[in-house]
This record gives C-alpha cells, structure tokens and sequence, in this order.
C-alpha cells in the first residue's frame, strides 16, 4: 500500500497484476516497476507474452522483452480454466493495482467484471486499456496502437504532403495510452489515500491518448474551418522549424522564437532578414517561411553537421542532429545523466537498456531485477497467497500453471 513506501522505490510496497501482453500494458507496469512496485505478470502458460519473441531474439527471447519486463515476476497461468481464473482473483485480492489489455468484455467472461473484483478487493484500482475503450460504438472492435495513431489524427499529418501517411517509427500509440494509463493509476492511488475510498476503473482507449497529444487540431477545426495536413519536417504554423541538409546529413533547427530568429540568421549571415520588421514575429514569419528556410539551407547545405552544431550552439539556437542508435550509444550526455544502463540479463549476457525516465531526486527509481524467464517466479508468488506444494503440483499437472 501507499503508507508502506520505502527508500527502495516510491511505490515500494505497491502490489500490481499484470495481465497485459506486448506493449500498452506492459509499458505501465514497467514504469510502476521501475519506481518500487512488485509487479506480477501473467502470462499464458507455453509460449508466454509474444513480445518475449518480438524483433530481435538472442538465447531464444527478444531483446525488447529485457527492457520492457524487467522488475516484474513471472507467473505462467491458464486465465482460461476456472482453476487459472480462482488464482488471478486470489492475486488480485491482494493488489493495489490490477492493468489488463484485453478487449473490452473478456475479463467480464472469466468473471472478473470490476464489480465482482471490488467487490472481493473494494481498493483495487484497475487500469483498462483498449483501442476504442469500454463504451461507445466502436467498443468491441479490435484495436493496436497503429489504429490508435490513425483515429487519433496523428497518422494523417505524418510524410510528406501528398505522399502515404508513414508511421513515426515506434508503437506511439501503444506508449501514449501507457504513460495516460500511468498517471491514471497515480492518480487513483493518491485519491485513495488521501480519501480513504475505494479503488476506481481507469478507462483509456487507444486512439484517445494519441488525440490528446494532438494539440491545436481540433479548435483550429473549430473555429477556422481548418484541417491540418500533412507537411513533412516542418512545424505548420511555426516558423522556422524543419530540417535542413548538411553535407553530411540533417539537422533540425528550431529559430522560431523572436530573439532565436535574429540570432539565427546572424549566425548564417542574413542579418537583414533578422532585421526586418515584418519578420519581427511569428506571424509574419510563417507568411514567408518558404525565404526562411532556403536561406537557412543555403547555409547549412555548405557545410557539415558537426560545423553547424557549433556555430548554433555559440548563437544559442536550438539545433540538434538527427540521432541513430550509435549515435544515442556514444553519446556523452546520454552517459553522464545515466540513460544507458547495464544490465545482466538470467540467460547471463549483458546488455544495455535505456534508464530510468522521470528522474526523482530523492526517490529515484531503479532496476532491482532483470526480465524473467516464462514462470520463473510461479512458485513463490503462488505460496504468497497460500498455495500449498501439493495443490501446485496439482495444477501443475492439469498444466494451469507452468
């Protein structure tokens, strides 16, 4: 529970099921578990989570799942049997926080409605994630983040205009819903220690956290009439913020407040541009963004990244290069504020995982434990809640558990 926080972790003593797979669900009990929470996975009792055989695999599991399951106990039961669903609810008995992503209604057919589980734990606090959410008309049908990111706007102004909408590059629409997931479930918590009162039903829907991200989109609809397309690297509206060509590569720059637009352009040598009067702000900027940004490109197509880094850097404009994975791995400041960590996984390989985001000063969070081999930690969890040695051999040999 929540008095029962430690230095260990600021949700130390919180106790989180797990029912998700692959990444919505997932994602938020691995923040919770990075800041402290005992979080309990279950999974399907054979192949486990596919996640586990996701993109690329070393020693027989994916690399993904080192990150993604890390602090979290594997349990491997059969939430199709009522002997698996007798468990999950004596789990879930003693838990603060329940995340499932199912789609809607499967919980309710293994009997586990929220009713019937605050009824047996009236401080649960359950996270449901799906991809329309657990009302409305489009409820039961099946949802993953890439439709997410599509009802949610975003994949309409991604590429370039007039060109197929392309996807950012990771599952935004899965971690989007996660991190909303993440603070609904803080904010559960909260409320229930501060009030005293029961647990509550968190109900996000996929495309929802992707709309909630999309800024301007809609009262720029509902005032001007106005529908947002698509427009590459740069910022519609925002001037100037795109991408520039180096001899060597891109750089993203992004001079658009007014004092960084003069520095900027002294920086390139265009000071009658920063100082002309009509381009003093942002609005007469964007009406002549397209001199802007030629000018800007006729500068830094001369010359490399590296170069114009460091005459932005002196300017003090914004600019940053386009990362790659090698580049995010030798980078000094990703070392030096400890966002590449270690970790020996339990097939005994090291590997480096991305660190811990947010950063707490005096409760700051961790990895205490790598990611678990399918049901490593069945037994033990299963004891915790009084299963006997021959009742798990038992269901064991039915193979409930695994």
């Amino acid at each position: 529970m929540l008095d029962q926080i430690v230095d260990s972790g600021v949700l130390a003593g919180v106790r989180v099921v797990e029912m998700g797979q692959l990444i919505a669900g997932p994602f938020c009990g691995k923040t919770l578990g990075d800041f402290g929470a005992d979080v309990v996975k279950i999974e399907p009792p054979g192949a486990g989570d596919p996640l586990r055989n996701w993109r690329m695999v070393k020693d027989g599991t994916s690399v993904w799942w080192q990150v993604q399951s890390r602090n979290k106990r594997s349990i491997a039961l059969d939430l199709r049997s009522p002997e698996g669903q007798d468990i999950a609810r004596s789990l879930i008995a003693e838990a603060d926080v329940l995340i499932e992503n199912f789609r809607p209604g499967t919980l309710e057919g293994w009997g586990m409605s929220p009713e019937q589980l605050h009824a047996i734990n009236p401080g649960l606090v359950m996270l449901r994630i799906s991809g329309y959410g657990q009302t409305g008309p489009y409820r039961d049908l099946p949802g993953f983040g890439v439709i997410g990111e599509s009802m949610g706007g975003l994949r309409h102004l991604t590429g370039e205009p007039g060109r197929v909408p392309v996807r950012c590059g990771i599952s935004i629409g899965d971690t989007l819903a996660a991190l909303h997931g993440t603070i609904g479930v803080l904010l559960a918590l909260y409320h229930r220690k501060v009030s005293g009162g029961p647990g509550q039903v968190i109900d996000v829907a996929l495309h929802e956290a992707v709309f909630n991200c999309m800024e301007s989109l809609i009262p720029e609809y509902s005032v001007f009439g106005a529908v947002r397309d698509a427009a590459g690297s740069a910022l519609p509206g925002i001037a100037p913020s795109n991408a520039y060509p180096c001899t060597d590569g891109w750089v993203l720059v992004a001079g658009n407040g007014d004092s960084i637009f003069k520095r900027l352009m002294e920086a390139i040598g265009r000071g009658d541009l920063g100082n002309d009067a009509a381009l003093a702000n942002n609005a007469g900027r964007v009406a002549r963004v397209a001199e802007i940004d030629a000018a800007v490109a006729a500068w830094t197509q001369q010359r490399p990244v590296a170069e114009v880094l460091q005459a932005l850097a002196a300017a003090r404009v914004p600019a940053g290069k386009v990362y790659t994975a090698r580049d995010i791995a030798e980078d000094p400041h990703y070392q030096a504020r400890d966002m590449l960590l270690t970790q020996t996984t339990r097939d005994g390989y090291e590997i480096t995982v991305p660190g811990i985001v947010p950063k707490l000063s005096g409760t700051p969070g961790g990895i205490r434990s790598s990611a678990p081999g399918l049901g490593d930690d069945t037994e033990a969890v299963l004891r915790e809640i009084g299963v006997s040695a021959e009742q798990l051999a038992a269901l064991r040999q039915k193979g409930v558990v695994q």
